[in-house]
């Protein structure tokens, strides 16, 4: 695996991780981050996938990382659309044509974006712990939030705090520091955490339904993120013994954050308040789809409908979930075996 830079992609100098590419021929595969990650964050797929037979590639994503040319006061950037546009612009770059597209969290709905936006370049979708449910696809509405927050106590929608004006500078300056934070962070949304171990659908999606979710979805009005998760930040032990995630792997996302800061990966969140430049009038995905996602993951369900919509209705060519046991939301970071070999075989098949 190594790491190089891909000049001229939609206005922007990319960061790649990459391998596979001494072998012509191979299909290519782009594994697109969420949030908070990086390519970083797909390392203990790139190369196996590369074993496999193909030619991986996982970029840092517009705002993240190492990848340079974004302006964070320009919103409209980093609308969705051209979010795609990205991943789409790297396939080309990269000499390809088409490619296998995986996303996970928002980069689940950056490859469902993609995929819609230009069908013929994408071989196959893997979208992991979001489902994808269209063009429309759910965030949440000022009506939601106005409920939420006259529920007591007051709640509010994660994705709303994220769009927030205040957000990037606050975990920025996070009272514990970066580092705490993060670790943190992906605790509360992993498989460790004892409140994700009987994650499962919520009954409706009424704002007292959503209120079942933990605090890092649907959380307290007038608290941060950081204050948010601080109660939940694992003892040292439990830090040692995170196998998934060491200390040295954490300081890598810490040292990455604390550089570029956050408000290039939060204003993804500030322009789903945009309006869609891009509808279509019958948004389906018709290439061969899979859905991947750990079972201790509130993610799958924080949508009410979403799983079902995206299998039912928008992916034509739906192959099947699989839910994958003692993973949260970092499903290819706790998981990465079953990931790897559910992928390859998928990708083998398609």
């Amino acid at each position: 695996m190594r790491s190089r830079f891909v000049e001229n992609v939609n206005g922007l100098r990319v960061h790649i991780l990459e391998a596979g590419y001494g072998t012509s021929g191979r299909p290519l595969v782009v594994l697109l981050h969420g949030f908070p990650e990086l390519a970083y964050s797909w390392r203990k797929v790139v190369a196996p996938l590369a074993d496999a037979g193909f030619h991986v590639v996982a970029p840092d994503q517009r705002g993240y990382g190492r990848t340079t040319g974004s302006d964070v006061t320009d919103l409209m950037s980093f609308h969705t659309d051209n979010l795609a546009k990205d991943a789409l612009s790297l396939v080309r770059a990269l000499g390809y044509d088409r490619a296998h597209l995986v996303g996970h969290d928002f980069g689940s709905v950056v490859a469902g974006w993609a995929t819609l936006g230009d069908p013929r370049a994408v071989r196959s979708l893997t979208m992991m712990s979001a489902p994808f449910v269209g063009a429309g696809f759910s965030k949440a509405s000022t009506e939601l939030d106005d409920a939420l927050r006259a529920l007591s106590p007051p709640r509010r929608h994660y994705q709303h705090y994220f769009a927030g004006t205040t957000s990037a500078a606050d975990i920025a300056h996070a009272p514990q520091g970066i580092a705490d934070f993060l670790r943190a962070y992906f605790h509360m949304k992993s498989a460790d955490w004892p409140g994700n171990a009987d994650a499962r659908e919520l009954p409706g999606s009424t704002a007292h339904d959503l209120a079942l979710l933990p605090r890092y979805y649907v959380m307290d009005a007038g608290v941060g993120m950081p204050e948010t998760v601080a109660p939940h930040l694992p003892s040292p032990r439990q830090r040692a013994g995170c196998a998934w995630l060491t200390e040295k792997e954490l300081n890598f996302y810490a040292s990455e954050f604390s550089r570029t800061g956050f408000q290039g990966p939060l204003n993804w969140y500030r322009a789903l308040t945009l309006p869609a430049t891009n509808m279509r009038s019958d948004p389906r995905i018709e290439v061969p789809t899979q859905f991947i996602a750990g079972q201790c993951d509130w993610g799958i369900w924080q949508s009410p409908g979403a799983l079902r919509t995206m299998a039912e209705v928008v992916c034509t060519h739906f192959t099947g979930s699989l839910l994958i046991p003692d993973a949260g939301h970092w499903v290819q970071q706790e998981q990465p075996l079953a990931v790897i070999e559910q992928i390859s075989r998928f990708l083998d098949e398609t």
